[in-house]
């Protein structure tokens, strides 16, 4: 079968960014007078951006709102994705790999869309995509299989034959589910 698109995650799979997540959780908790609780990244890690704030305010900051959550630490976020993380190996390789094969591709993540822009740029990436779905513009997120299949749209690419590219076996999950072709 040939692939028609390829529908590439952000973080964990073209950049290697997963390390950075805990340290803004210490970093936004310690700045609000609590101790992060133990497992807390890993169990927002399969929320949306919206999900994981409402989850914040309601368990343990109930004096914020969770649009100021939102705002800071995608505040906190962005420095590390303007100036820090870098492409994970083979990632150039894939990438004129698909240029080649002439198969369009372009990143859904579950992250901030100008943080995602920003290191995408930095990495000299950024116009090799042809679409950039990101979290904080989707309530949602990819919590459901909504933005895959707009990226397959965008692309003109039947779900069946379009390749999705994930770290996180919850959205693997997701991907699969709706009918796509999952890595």
């Amino acid at each position: 079968m040939k692939l028609s698109g390829v529908i590439l995650d952000l973080d964990g799979t073209l950049i290697d960014s997963m390390r950075i997540w805990h340290e803004i959780d210490v970093r936004f908790f310690t700045e609000n007078g609590l101790q992060i609780p133990d497992g807390l990244s890993e169990k927002v890690a399969k929320m949306s951006i919206q999900e994981w704030a409402d989850f914040f305010v309601r368990e343990y900051m109930p004096s914020l709102t969770a649009d100021y959550i939102i705002q800071r630490i995608g505040e906190m976020a962005s420095e590390y994705y303007r100036c820090f993380i870098p492409l994970k190996p083979y990632v150039p390789e894939l990438l004129d790999y698909l240029d080649g094969e002439h198969i369009p591709f372009g990143v859904v993540t579950a992250t901030y869309k100008q943080s995602a822009l920003d290191a995408l740029q930095r990495l000299g990436i950024r116009d090799r995509m042809q679409f950039l779905f990101a979290g904080d513009e989707y309530p949602d997120g990819k919590t459901t299989s909504f933005l895959y299949e707009l990226a397959s749209e965008k692309m003109n690419s039947p779900v069946s034959s379009t390749l999705v590219i994930e770290d996180a076996l919850h959205c693997v999950k997701i991907a699969k589910y709706a009918g796509f072709l999952t890595a």
